[in-house]
């Protein structure tokens, strides 16, 4: 049975493939260029001050007075639109205040590299943020082309595969390789329906099997990287060999990129149609671990394929799409998932060589990642009874929405975190 619940508001990301001419390609480039110098700017006059006194802290009204002396010494930087400069200031803001949190994290005995706030190169910089919807950026009508209008930029030929639902709220120009895109942000009312919980699922993350879900399916996910390994190594060479800041070298890191890109998109694609096959398989709610990636990355053997799997962001897709359809994700307590027996409570070693869990105690078989989903399936029902029996409202999935807008921010590495996007 459903019925409607209050209506919820949420903000979707729209990704939109952009062909600017030369003009304005140049337009673009000339943008990131003094975005990234601003940034550096902000970041080393910030720098400075925190060096003649230690306790020197960020904030908006200090960052203002910088910025306002910046421009003034500098007047190309007026050429950055008013509120992409606002913006650009955040980057720095948000910079210096996980800086802080880091060095605080320290102090209270956890083991982080505190790591001060890098300059950006301009390899590492490659979006363009107008933060408003106030006339900056406009979509018209021309014949019979859909043409995007953007401050300091011009009009560029925008491919709109699909209609923006919602209020815009802001828009990013970013580079991809040799590509570029825009990227709209809004906000949305939806309705979700009411769902009565009676088909939970758990489902374990795993670098054997992708997916391991509690009803017994296992889902594996195709080795991306691997079919491209070939490509990007031949580009890593040729980056190796070449002189360094030379257009060739240049070159060769966008072919690299475009590499990159592929397995990115390959590997989304695959993260989508998974997502939405298992939100409309029939399943009520979802019981997921609260993996810290981070951790798990200590682990030099494993770093690159934890990277390579991104848990996190399908965990995000499953999350935001679960919320729209009106079920429940609930994120459990991972430690000793693997290790539980799912049928007695047993808790023995299992090495990553052991695929089966076979209990010492009640004599149990089982392939080791559907015992972990049981295990986290029970954790979520139990955890559910008491955040229910307290009133309180359950995991949605903002986390999802929240991914979704700092795609923003997000810059394509060389490697790496490239293809976890």
């Amino acid at each position: 049975m459903n019925t409607d619940i209050d209506n919820m508001e949420v903000v979707r990301a729209y990704k939109f493939r952009i062909y600017p001419n030369d003009k304005c390609q140049n337009a673009i480039e000339n943008q990131l260029a003094l975005s990234k110098d601003f940034y550096n700017k902000l970041l080393e006059k910030a720098k400075d001050a925190y060096k003649k006194d230690k306790s020197f802290r960020p904030k908006r009204s200090t960052f203002n007075r910088i910025k306002a002396g910046i421009t003034a010494e500098n007047k190309d930087f007026l050429k950055i639109y008013s509120q992409t400069r606002c913006e650009i200031e955040d980057r720095v803001l948000k910079a210096y205040g996980n800086f802080f949190k880091r060095v605080k994290e320290k102090k209270s005995g956890k083991k982080r590299k505190v790591g001060f706030p890098r300059f950006k190169s301009r390899d590492r910089y490659y979006s363009v943020v107008y933060p408003q919807d106030n006339g900056s950026f406009s979509i018209e009508r021309e014949r019979k082309k859909d043409m995007l209008r953007v401050s300091r930029i011009g009009r560029v030929q925008v491919e709109l595969h699909r209609q923006v639902e919602g209020k815009i709220k802001t828009m990013a120009i970013k580079k991809e390789g040799n590509e570029y895109y825009a990227i709209f942000t809004a906000e949305q009312i939806i309705h979700p329906p009411k769902i009565e919980d009676t088909n939970p699922v758990g489902i374990d993350m795993g670098l054997n099997n992708f997916v391991a879900l509690s009803d017994g399916k296992t889902i594996q996910k195709p080795k991306f990287i691997e079919k491209r390994a070939k490509h990007i190594s031949h580009w890593q060479r040729k980056i190796a060999r070449r002189e360094m800041k030379s257009k060739r070298r240049q070159k060769a890191k966008q072919e690299l990129q475009k590499e990159w890109s592929k397995v990115t998109n390959e590997s989304n694609d695959f993260m989508h149609k998974l997502s939405d096959k298992l939100v409309n398989a029939g399943y009520t709610s979802f019981a997921v671990e609260s993996l810290n990636i981070q951790n798990m990355e200590k682990n030099h053997r494993l770093a690159r394929p934890i990277q390579n799997a991104s848990w996190n962001r399908f965990i995000n897709m499953l999350s935001y799409k679960a919320e729209s359809a009106g079920m429940k994700v609930i994120k459990v307590d991972a430690r000793n998932t693997t290790k539980e027996c799912s049928n007695c409570g047993n808790i023995m070693d299992m090495p990553l060589s052991h695929r089966t869990y076979i209990c010492n105690k009640c004599g149990m078989h089982m392939d080791r990642d559907i015992n972990a989903a049981i295990n986290i399936l029970k954790r979520g029902r139990a955890g559910l009874a008491r955040t229910d029996a307290q009133g309180d409202i359950c995991l949605y999935g903002a986390n999802g929405i929240a991914s979704s807008v700092e795609e923003l921010r997000t810059y394509p590495a060389i490697a790496g975190e490239a293809h976890s996007l």
